[in-house]
C-alpha cells in the first residue's frame, strides 16, 4: 500500500519542475527584452548625436561664411537667415558620430523641416542584443533622427549693410558694423544660430 504522504511528493515534483523551466524563461524573455530596449534606446542617441554633428557642421560653415562676408559683401545679412550652407562636410562629421557611438550611416539626406535647412540621419548599429532562444535579437537596431539649423536674430528688414546693423537674437541685442568689423566682434555660434532635433 502506497503512503499518501509519499504519493503527493511524486506529483508535486513533476509541477514544480515544470514551473521553475517557466519562470525561467520568463526572466530569461525579460532580460532579452530588456536588452533589446537599450540597444533601442543607444540606436537613437547614436542617430541624435549624427544628425546634431552634421548640423553644427553646417552651422559652423555659415558662421565661417557670415565671417567672411561682414564689411566685404553687401549681401553679408543674408548670411543670417542660415541657408547659405554647403555642407559640404556635414555628412562625414554624422559618420563620426555614429562611429563612435559604435554604430554605421546608412542614410544621409538634406532637408527641410517647418523651413529651417537640416538634416536626416538613418542609423544602424554594429552590435545585436545577441543570440538567444527569442526570434529576431541577432540583429542590428535602426534609428533615425533629423536636426535643424533655426536663425534666431532679426533685423530691420532696410537696415543698410555698409551702416551698422542692429540684430536681435532672441532679446539679445547684436551690433554689428561693417566699417570696423573685426571677427571677435560676433558672438558664438550659438547665439546666431540654434541647432536642435526636429520634433
Amino acid at each position: 500500500m502506497i503512503h499518501p504522504a509519499r504519493s503527493d511528493r511524486g506529483q508535486t515534483l513533476p509541477i514544480y519542475i515544470w514551473l521553475s523551466g517557466i519562470l525561467l524563461f520568463a526572466a530569461l524573455a525579460f532580460f532579452v527584452f530588456a536588452q533589446a530596449a537599450s540597444a533601442r534606446n543607444g540606436a537613437q542617441s547614436a542617430a541624435d548625436a549624427a544628425a546634431l554633428a552634421a548640423a553644427r557642421d553646417s552651422r559652423d560653415e555659415l558662421m565661417t561664411g557670415l565671417t567672411g562676408a561682414v564689411g566685404k559683401d553687401d549681401h553679408w545679412l543674408d548670411w543670417l537667415k542660415g541657408d547659405l550652407f554647403k555642407g559640404t562636410g556635414a555628412a562625414a562629421a554624422a559618420g563620426r558620430l555614429a562611429a563612435e557611438n559604435d554604430s554605421t550611416v546608412q542614410g544621409f539626406t538634406p532637408t527641410a523641416v517647418n523651413g529651417f535647412p537640416g538634416y536626416r540621419v538613418d542609423i544602424e548599429t554594429r552590435y545585436t542584443v545577441g543570440k538567444s532562444i527569442i526570434p529576431g535579437t541577432d540583429k542590428q537596431a535602426t534609428a533615425h533622427a533629423t536636426a535643424v539649423i533655426q536663425p534666431r536674430c532679426d533685423f530691420d528688414p532696410a537696415a543698410d549693410p555698409k551702416k551698422p546693423v542692429e540684430l536681435n537674437c532672441d532679446g539679445q541685442p547684436i551690433d554689428i558694423d561693417p566699417g570696423k568689423f573685426d571677427p571677435a566682434d560676433l558672438p558664438d555660434a550659438s547665439v546666431l544660430f540654434s541647432v536642435h532635433l526636429a520634433e
